[in-house]
């Protein structure tokens, strides 16, 4: 291969990449993406719809920062090319979708299972599930173009394996890539939860063009995913953004981590439901405390202001440091609203450094508990031979 062919080739992977999985995109905002010029960008669009890879939308768009600028053509990935399948491994349940090249999901499902204590049992139940819903909807095997896989734990970058030990207990020795793979026959790329969340708010839910943001992740587990600069951001091996094991009460309970007083303890959902007992009684579950919360229970919405509060005061030294536009709230404590959501805004504006110049805005999520498993299907595209 000449080095203008190579040139070529990159500046058309670029191009797909900017246009892929998200929402409808232009020539201009692809270059401003790539730094590529105008007239390069326009003559590998062209190619692209030519090759049948990417298509043009009837709708147009806003011309972006260019004030008074005239609606451009959006561009998108064919729908046709294929299909993705997204899985999240929870500590106590999974989520299985199975979704187009451009997003759109086709088929979802949900089960609980004990996810931490069951790796085996877990992996088969996935496979096999997700395998259903692709014959379920009459889709050839060879239109599949790979799994992601979204996993409540740290994921180190350079082998796609659990760090050790692994925040899933029984997981240690554990090649979900290897294990999926063969199962599957599919390309398997596997991701920490809240970093993929983040991706998928980021491409598709309330970060869209936000180039830095915090997307914290409040669940059965308390994760958080950094985009920075425009690149979502994994620490030196991929353990970057563990906020559930920030200490944030001195002497407080001992973390499955190890460490004492993690933020985890304090507003993860185990946590959450045993504060709960002595006023909701010993059967009281964390799905209880949704459910409590949408009904307005008194004593729920100020133990979602006291979680709020905690959030935010492991919240403040990061966003001192990396200085974020917005913090998105996301996972299932996410569904509880405004308490929270206070307790955080109300930290942040108390103990962000006023050398930053400003709080980050404080914005629920747009996606909702599905976001980690679209991220696991924005990975799984990401990867995939789309032309």
């Amino acid at each position: 291969m000449t080095g203008v062919e190579s040139r070529q080739m990159r500046n058309r992977r670029a191009v797909l990449a900017a246009a892929r999985f998200g929402r409808p995109t232009t020539r201009l905002e692809i270059a401003r993406m790539t730094g590529l010029s105008a007239a390069t960008v326009s003559g590998l669009v062209a190619d692209l719809i030519a090759d049948g890879v990417l298509v043009e939308l009837a709708q147009r768009v806003p011309a972006a920062g260019v004030a008074g600028g005239r609606p451009a053509a959006a561009l998108a990935v064919n729908p046709a090319l294929g299909a993705l399948i997204g899985i999240h491994l929870a500590h106590a349940g999974v989520r299985i979708l199975l979704a187009g090249v451009d997003g759109t999901v086709r088929a979802e499902h949900t089960h609980d299972i004990d996810v931490e204590h069951q790796p085996a049992d877990t992996l088969e139940y996935v496979a096999s599930t997700a395998l259903d819903l692709v014959a379920d909807l009459e889709i050839p095997h060879r239109e599949l173009l790979g799994v992601g896989v979204a996993v409540s734990a740290p994921v180190l970058l350079h082998s796609q394996t659990l760090s050790s030990p692994p925040m899933l207990s029984d997981w240690g020795e554990v090649d979900i890539v290897a294990r999926l793979g063969k199962r599957m026959g599919l390309p398997v790329h596997v991701g920490n939860d809240a970093d993929l969340g983040a991706l998928a708010e980021w491409r598709l839910g309330a970060a869209a063009s936000v180039d830095n943001f915090v997307y914290v992740m409040l669940s059965e587990g308390v994760g958080a995913g950094l985009v920075l600069q425009g690149r979502l951001y994994g620490g030196d091996a991929g353990a970057a953004g563990e906020l559930g094991h920030v200490p944030v009460v001195p002497d407080g309970h001992i973390c499955r981590c190890g460490s004492r007083g993690c933020l985890e303890t304090v507003v993860g959902a185990r946590a959450l439901a045993a504060t709960l007992a002595h006023s909701h009684g010993p059967t009281c579950s964390f799905a209880d405390l949704i459910s409590l919360a949408r009904q307005g229970d008194p004593g729920v919405r100020r133990l979602l202001g006291d979680a709020g509060r905690a959030v935010g005061t492991a919240l403040a030294p990061v966003c001192t440091v990396l200085n974020p536009k917005l913090v998105i709230v996301g996972g299932t404590l996410a569904q509880t609203g405004e308490p929270l959501l206070t307790g955080i805004r109300e930290t942040l504006a108390r103990n962000v450094s006023p050398v930053t110049n400003r709080t980050p805005e404080v914005l629920p999520g747009a996606l909702g508990t599905g976001a980690e498993a679209l991220g696991a299907v924005i990975t799984a595209n990401q990867f995939a031979d789309l032309g």
